[in-house]
């Protein structure tokens, strides 16, 4: 256990990433409005559209079976060094990332035709975008989880930033005459991930300098082969991540990012399959950004929150648990407020403005997403607590049961509007899953130890 003296050092070192990454991320939120304003403004409407379905397929495939693996990474390596391990084993997390990335090829060739006439109308080029962006970001999204593991929060926010800036890059070219076409604008969705690599030398030379600081042992196997060296043995072995449990971890999160594709993406897709208005698919998909770019500025209090959350429990820090998660809360608290009450005094003017589209915004129905987006940043604060507590399986059902009804309500038209539909279906399940997420944090902390 470390000292208590090193707890405040902790929450400092917490308190310092998460506000350098929160500056990354916020910036790496504003660029991805702005790629898909811009691109609303260079592309006819129907470009548009395909360009936000190309994005909404590649984000829902992508999370679903690369962020558990960033996620396993954050929480295995931040364990590991909470209990004073320099060295951390890598070969489990890569055999199940290669795994993932390999089912996705094989999926995508296997679909290619359906994909290419019934998801991109027969424009191929879309398709190729969709395999080389989500191959290239099975790398960046595990140089996410080292680096999370490790809390290199500046490299982790330069690895985000760098890829909302190159994506970026790609529309403005279009807009300035450069370039011309959907498909110059999708290509910044597959040359981003590339790119945003370029911080991995930084990291592995930082890295680097650390254990050239560190103190060094001669003979590992030596002082493994000495006295009490089976017990070392043993502890060693317990402590290291197995093929089994890795990939159990990496399952269950996939199904909890799965679920939050949904509340994020099915409406967007529901509405496309079954709407015959072809453009209206692409408002919902505007509408639902107010949720989509802070969830993306809000992901780096999330990342950096379960290293620390991980770190505490492995330390028996419960109430410095407790209370990171309390001022998280609150965070989210004040900051969906404030988007609401903007949402409600210029939310249809902004919305018309930023995307060029005569379509009538509903300033209530804006301020539902606000409330959705408050609703659903919370949930992911509470979702961070459950994995640092190991209780993946009950987080993942809580998020499958609003993901559910979420889905049902998108396909019983209870409400003509789709897009209202949309509006009021988000808020009720966020509400629903910060709920059932609360329940379950309130049943896993641990029993507090009265004094003699």
């Amino acid at each position: 256990m470390k000292a208590p003296a090193a707890q405040p050092e902790r929450r400092r070192s917490y308190a310092s990433g998460a506000r350098i990454l929160s500056v990354g991320i916020a910036a790496t939120g504003v660029l991805t409005f702005a790629y898909f304003s811009i691109a609303s403004h260079v592309l006819n409407s129907f470009e548009a559209k395909r360009i936000d379905v190309l994005w909404t397929v590649m984000f829902v495939i992508i999370s679903v079976i690369y962020r558990p693996i960033e996620q396993l990474l954050s929480r295995t390596i931040a364990d590991r060094r909470a209990r004073g391990h320099t060295e951390h084993s890598l070969r489990v997390p890569i055999a199940i990332q290669f795994g993932f990335a390999l089912v996705f090829l094989i999926g995508a060739l296997a679909l290619r035709g359906e994909l290419v006439n019934h998801v991109f109308n027969r424009y191929n080029a879309l398709y190729d975008v969709l395999i080389v962006g989500a191959l290239a970001y099975a790398a960046s999204y595990f140089a996410r989880g080292w680096l999370a593991g490790h809390e290199y929060f500046a490299l982790y926010g330069g690895l985000v930033l760098m890829e909302a800036l190159s994506r970026v890059c790609f529309v403005l070219a279009v807009a300035v005459g450069l370039a011309s076409g959907q498909l110059a604008v999708a290509l910044g969705i597959a040359a981003a991930p590339v790119v945003s690599l370029i911080v991995v030398p930084a990291a592995f030379a930082r890295r680097s300098g650390e254990q050239a600081g560190a103190p060094e042992i001669e003979d590992v196997d030596a002082a493994l082969a000495g006295p009490g060296a089976e017990g070392v043995q043993e502890a060693v072995a317990a402590n290291e991540l197995s093929v089994r449990h890795g990939s159990h971890f990496a399952l269950v999160v996939s199904g909890i990012m799965l679920a939050e594709q949904t509340l994020l993406n099915s409406a967007v897709l529901t509405v496309d399959a079954t709407s015959v208005d072809r453009a209206l698919a692409g408002v919902v998909f505007n509408v639902l950004l107010i949720a989509r770019a802070p969830l993306q500025l809000f992901q780096a209090i999330q990342t950096s929150l379960l290293p620390h959350l991980t770190g505490l429990e492995a330390t028996a820090g419960h109430d410095a648990f407790a209370r990171a998660i309390r001022v998280t809360v609150l965070a989210i608290a004040a900051f969906a407020i404030a988007v609401t009450l903007g949402l409600l005094t210029v939310g249809p003017f902004v919305m018309r403005h930023l995307f060029g589209q005569p379509f009538a915004y509903n300033r209530f129905g804006l301020a539902l997403i606000g409330v959705g987006m408050g609703l659903h940043l919370t949930s992911g604060a509470l979702n961070q607590a459950a994995l640092a507590r190991d209780r993946a399986r009950a987080a993942a059902a809580c998020w499958g049961l609003a993901a559910v009804v979420f889905l049902a309500w998108m396909l019983i038209p209870a409400v003509p509007g789709q897009l209202l539909r949309a509006e009021l279906g988000y808020a009720g399940a966020t509400a629903l899953l910060a709920f059932t997420l609360t329940l379950l944090y309130r049943r896993s902390a641990p029993a507090r130890v009265l004094p003699a």
